[in-house]
């Protein structure tokens, strides 16, 4: 392997392993992807502390597992040295479709109405703002 290739897989594993320190993600959570997008929409880009006051006082069913989450990504990042936990944002939040658990409803004449529970994937990312000066 050429000592370029080297360097940029080395490179690559680092940020793998930077990126993996300062997330989080939340997988079949019970909750419909389009409610917990309008929570994510809310916090994205915010700071850590600000994001959290914010999902205290948010009245949707995502908020709780969403603050669970960020608080499971700061301690992640604390664990990495060079980190100034105070400097971390909300850099990226995604939420996806989950499964969907299909139930079944009986309605007259023997029919019947199918029912789909939605379940979403959270991924969360934390930034470190860069202080000028």
């Amino acid at each position: 392997m050429s000592q370029r290739k080297k360097q940029r897989k080395q490179r690559l594993a680092e940020q793998r392993a930077e990126r993996k320190h300062k997330s989080a993600r939340l997988y079949f959570l019970r909750v419909t992807p389009r409610k917990a997008r309008a929570v994510a929409d809310v916090i994205r880009g915010l700071p850590v502390d600000r994001a959290l006051a914010v999902l205290e006082f948010t009245r949707r069913s995502a908020a709780p597992a969403i603050a669970r989450m960020l608080k499971a990504a700061l301690a992640n990042a604390s664990t990495l040295e060079n980190v100034d936990v105070d400097a971390l944002f909300v850099k990226e939040i995604h939420v996806d479709q989950g499964p969907m658990l299909k139930r079944y409803l009986p309605r007259s004449r023997g029919q019947a109405t199918s029912i789909h529970k939605k379940t979403c994937h959270i991924q969360l990312m934390l930034g470190e703002r860069v202080k000028k000066g």
